[in-house]
């Protein structure tokens, strides 16, 4: 590069895999968070969402929050604890270990999430458009396989 020359743009070939993957994902974060704030759904942030979305339908250990977002087990307490204050999640006892306790999601938290399904399908529909079904089906089966090593939690 030159004296004065300006840095050129990073072309497609520039980029690697993950940041390729990244950058739909967070406009799609972005669309998500963008309706969910426009349905009243504003008090919450994407490190919340992140514990959120780890949270089984029976409930979850704090610690197996923890470990699923890679996250550590006090900053997953401190999410959860404004989670709770702000209505999206409550804490039960287990009933598999009485010493033990479960966060579960509340109304509210299943309220923004039917918003949040809704946006999703609707990018993933914008996406099918863009790609074509074939090549959507082939990016989804892709990914379904990088999940099987980068997963550790998938089943």
């Amino acid at each position: 590069m030159g004296a004065g020359s300006e840095p050129t743009p990073a072309t497609e070939s520039d980029l690697n895999t993950g940041v390729l993957l990244f950058l739909p994902y967070r406009a799609l974060e972005n669309r998500v968070f963008a309706a969910l704030a426009e349905a009243g759904f504003d008090d919450f942030t994407p490190a919340q969402a992140r514990v959120m979305q780890r949270i089984g339908p029976e409930g979850t250990r704090l610690t197996e929050l923890a470990e699923q977002a890679q996250i550590t087990k006090q900053t997953a307490g401190f999410l959860v604890d404004q989670l709770e204050k702000a209505g999206y999640v409550t804490r039960v006892p287990d009933p598999t270990d009485k010493r033990a306790r479960l966060v579960r999601g509340a109304e509210k938290a299943w309220a923004a999430k039917e918003v949040a399904d809704a946006v999703v399908a609707e990018v993933e529909r914008e996406w099918e458009e863009h790609l074509g079904k074939r090549r959507m089906k082939q990016l989804r089966e892709a990914l379904t396989l990088l999940r099987q090593i980068t997963d550790p939690w998938a089943v």
